[in-house]
């Protein structure tokens, strides 16, 4: 029982960063299909830094930087998307989709170039960080903390108390809504769509690298992160984009995720004798059960998806 509420805890904070990640872009009016992306650049920025830094830093130090790198690399990468649907107004579809076919490829072959420069007979797409990785967990008796639990708990209050409390989430949410609206009043579009999409970045880069350090101490990057990006926009369309009800669907998303790690800890679970392939499958199917319901009355960003012209009205 441990181990769930530990892998839930976990899981669930990975799909709380990313999704409120696409909230962010959405609620300024830019669909942002690519976080399954951004979650592979993250987490190759982080895992690098957990590679190079030395592992003898403080914990505080390690955390920092590798958080740091996490983002800033996932900013960078959504900077594409800014740069197509804001100012080119291509399709936000077609775009996320590219980012995220890109993105694995891209991780993998820098990762190959790395090893290769470092070991000519080294050709994996794996980077190791077994003493880094010590530095984001503490043990509390038979369950281990993980701190970035705690900053997607951080990033959920700052992000509710952004969105409906301040200036700037208020003028962001109406560009999501009636972007011709907020501009007669004054309000920037495009910097508010801008905004939006680098703070989904930000958010998905964390994500990425939480979701690496799990519960392993490597990652191949030839598998990217299974699909916890598009969970995550499952996450984000069951919780109606906003942040309270994101984060109790991201729960009940993680605990099914952790019930294909533990289940055999479970005697009755064991007994069924059900492959784990099933059990790995259970976020995704309950995902597209959840969606089947309730997409139809889910409350999206009016202008989300649509390019902003300032000439129409």
């Amino acid at each position: 029982m441990t181990l769930l509420i530990q892998y839930t805890l976990i899981f669930a904070s990975v799909l709380l960063l990313v999704a409120l990640g696409g909230c962010f872009s959405e609620h300024s009016g830019v669909i942002n299909l690519g976080l399954e992306g951004i979650m592979v650049l993250g987490a190759l920025g982080g895992a690098l830094a957990m590679k190079y830094v030395p592992s003898t830093v403080p914990a505080i130090v390690m955390i920092f930087v590798v958080s740091l790198c996490a983002i800033l690399m996932g900013m960078l990468y959504s900077a594409l998307l800014g740069v197509a649907a804001i100012h080119f107004k291509a399709d936000q579809t077609l775009i996320g989709t590219a980012m995220n076919i890109m993105s694995t490829a891209a991780a993998t072959v820098i990762v190959k170039a790395i090893n290769v420069a470092e070991n000519p007979d080294n050709i994996s797409s794996a980077i190791t960080y077994t003493g880094a990785r010590a530095a984001f967990t503490v043990r509390l008796g038979n369950f281990e903390f993980n701190w970035f639990i705690l900053i997607a708990v951080c990033a959920l209050i700052i992000s509710n108390i952004v969105l409906y409390y301040t200036r700037f989430g208020l003028r962001l949410m109406a560009c999501g809504e009636n972007p011709q609206a907020a501009d007669s009043v004054g309000i920037n579009v495009y910097k508010m769509r801008w905004a939006g999409v680098l703070i989904s970045g930000l958010l998905g880069g964390l994500g990425g690298i939480v979701y690496i350090t799990a519960g392993v101490s490597e990652w191949k990057f030839e598998v990217g992160v299974a699909g916890f990006g598009f969970l995550a926009l499952a996450v984000m369309i069951f919780g109606q984009w906003k942040p309270k009800r994101i984060a109790l669907a991201a729960l009940l998303f993680g605990f099914f995720r952790a019930l294909s790690n533990v289940y055999t800890g479970f005697p009755f679970l064991a007994a069924l004798n059900i492959p784990s392939t099933v059990y790995n499958m259970f976020p995704y199917i309950i995902s597209l059960i959840v969606l089947a319901f309730t997409s139809r009355n889910s409350a999206a960003p009016k202008a989300e998806g649509i390019p902003y012209d300032k000439g129409s009205r």
